[in-house]
């Protein structure tokens, strides 16, 4: 009887792994891959505003602070992905790596369609933290990124990448 129940404790965790994350399936709900790009957002607008107001307040110019604010966008990526799979159990070498197979290609693709409409929309990027444009800008950008990433992330967890892996970790 104990064995007849964890084998279908095994099963209901493997049907629900396949609902959330469809490793291999390519059959991924929308949600799903809105909810992992959305995660990767919230790190990415966290690097982005920080380096911002980082690099405005240090006097530097639009290269430096840009790169600076990239370069947050993926430590804050990486970090709330880090935070989850620390959470669950696992050593800090493996949640590493898988944070890293997760979140890269995600942050890649947010952070090149974000910076670049920042880089392309006239004034943007000569916009202080205090102007609207700033923020406006930012907006659009952040939401234009989230728009292009979903499918890619909807793409990468349908074939077992990306925040499929994540979630193996969560369960």
């Amino acid at each position: 009887m104990e064995h007849a129940q964890h084998h279908e404790h095994d099963q209901h965790h493997e049907h629900h792994r396949h609902d959330h994350a469809g490793p291999g399936t390519g059959k991924v709900s929308w949600g799903t891959a809105a909810k992992a790009t959305l995660h990767c957002l919230t790190g990415c607008a966290i690097g982005e505003v920080l380096g911002m107001v980082i690099g405005t307040a240090l006097g530097w110019g639009n290269v430096q602070t840009m790169v600076l604010a990239i370069v947050l966008a993926f430590f804050f990526g990486y970090a709330l992905t880090l935070r989850g799979i620390l959470a669950a159990g696992v050593d800090f070498r493996t949640a590493f790596r898988v944070a890293l197979a997760a979140d890269t290609l995600s942050i890649a693709v947010m952070e090149l369609i974000d910076n670049g409409v920042i880089a392309l929309w006239p004034g943007a990027m000569d916009a202080h933290l205090s102007a609207p444009l700033f923020w406006i800008v930012l907006a659009i950008a952040l939401a234009a990124a989230f728009v292009i990433t979903t499918p890619v992330n909807k793409w990468m967890i349908g074939r077992g990448k990306g925040h499929a892996v994540v979630h193996a970790y969560h369960h």
